[in-house]
């Protein structure tokens, strides 16, 4: 019996929605709108994020060894492309005019000038041991210390000056290294092999297991999920509105006094609901399976996924269906619930990370985005697109999910029961 009253009150919210199929037109189709329009915007940024390539400004006036290392290391990084058609006036001028980021002024006779510095100070220290050096070189005067010259936009990050300074400072200490080796192995005459290529201290990158994807996700893999949960929670507009139109027709009067229990009213809600979610939920996908590739962004990939990605949906939609219930049932007027829902959804989206990446944000910001349903969903669609984790990895979001629509319907139904007692 009771399950019959679940299925008409069912019935129930399908003939509402049906009067109003403009509204629910809007709910389908604005969020692929976004979707598209949002991915296409942001998808450069996610690829700088990625690790696209900085153009720079390389200017070799030594055209020798030294220099030649330098460039290969630079191009090496996969961080920089490098320009080279500049002298060093018009690099400065493009540098300083914010064409470019920054500029590598390499000075003359750089490896001429280094390899001299070096063999003196060799032959110095050779000698200090009263060992006799090469008799064919000359002891010479040490040359004066050569600049590299860096020009940065003045816009730059500081910390992007220091990570180019640094790198740059890194490869010249490592061939001046090689070049002392070098220079020691000819003034000894020794020909043994000192292995100067080799660290005695290294680096090893641990990365996640083959099949795992990196955390940073690229422009499809947020927006999908984001704009995903973004159009789940709009249903807020519309379901406040229509608990709001049955106080003011009298069919919450007629719902109180038939002997249904009014929380089956809500779980036949709670029914419809879901299932526009779950075409929300599907739609987005065919946007990021099929559509994304012809519009040169990245394919959706929800292979292995799918089951665990609508289990993510339901319990979202399980957090947006309680926020639309109760503020249906708190407010007395469409005037009331409509702006409400629809300004507090956009302020949970963009504090959860929807419009802009929570590890974009600021240090604060990303506390606050704890709290907000939407982030907690976002992070479960994570966990699952890029950590590929299973119903147990992201057991925490959807029990933080379902408390919320327990407490949200809880609080509801309170205050139903207080309204009505008055």
């Amino acid at each position: 019996m009771l399950l019959y009253k679940l299925w008409r009150s069912f019935i129930k919210e399908i003939l509402l929605l049906k009067r109003d199929i403009g509204g629910i037109v809007i709910i389908f189709v604005m969020p692929l709108l976004l979707i598209v329009t949002i991915t296409l915007i942001q998808d450069s940024t996610f690829k700088n994020l990625e690790g696209s390539k900085i153009p720079i400004i390389f200017i070799d006036n030594d055209k020798s060894e030294v220099s030649k290392n330098i460039k290969a290391e630079l191009e090496n990084s996969k961080t920089f492309q490098l320009l080279t058609n500049f002298n060093e006036k018009s690099a400065q001028d493009a540098v300083f005019s914010g064409d470019y980021q920054m500029a590598i002024v390499i000075p003359d006779h750089l490896t001429k000038d280094l390899n001299s510095n070096i063999d003196s100070k060799v032959q110095t220290i050779v000698s200090s041991f009263g060992l006799e050096g090469d008799s064919a070189k000359v002891k010479t005067a040490a040359p004066k210390a050569k600049e590299i010259h860096l020009y940065f936009d003045p816009a730059t990050n500081a910390g992007f000056k220091n990570s180019v300074m640094n790198s740059v400072n890194k490869m010249v200490f490592e061939i001046e290294n090689k070049k002392i080796y070098k220079a020691f192995q000819d003034q000894l005459g020794t020909t043994e092999n000192l292995d100067e290529n080799k660290n005695l201290i290294s680096f090893k990158e641990i990365t996640p297991k083959k099949g795992e994807m990196d955390v940073m996700p690229n422009s499809v893999q947020h927006n999908v999920p984001a704009w995903t949960l973004f159009a789940i929670f709009f249903i807020v507009v519309p379901l406040s509105i229509n608990l709001v139109k049955e106080k003011s027709q009298g069919t919450s009067v007629r719902a109180r006094i038939s002997p249904t229990p009014y929380f089956v009213h809500i779980l036949g809600k709670t029914c419809t609901y879901l299932i526009i979610c779950i075409i929300q939920f599907l739609l987005m996908v065919a946007v990021g399976i099929y559509l994304f590739p012809y519009m040169d962004l990245p394919a959706f990939d929800v292979s292995g996924k799918m089951f665990q990605l609508i289990i993510v949906t339901l319990f979202a939609g399980l957090a947006a269906i309680g926020f639309g219930v109760l503020l249906g049932t708190i407010a007395d007027t469409q005037e009331q619930s409509a702006p409400f829902g629809a300004t507090s959804v956009v302020v949970l989206a963009a504090v959860g990370g929807i419009w802009v990446p929570v590890f974009l944000m600021p240090e604060f910001m990303q506390t606050i985005a704890k709290f907000s349903p939407m982030n907690w969903g976002l992070n479960a669609y994570y966990d699952i697109i890029l950590r590929n984790s299973g119903i147990g990895g992201i057991a925490k979001e959807l029990v933080l999910l379902f408390l919320f629509y327990l407490a949200t319907v809880a609080v509801s139904l309170f205050y139903e029961k207080k309204q009505n007692a008055v």
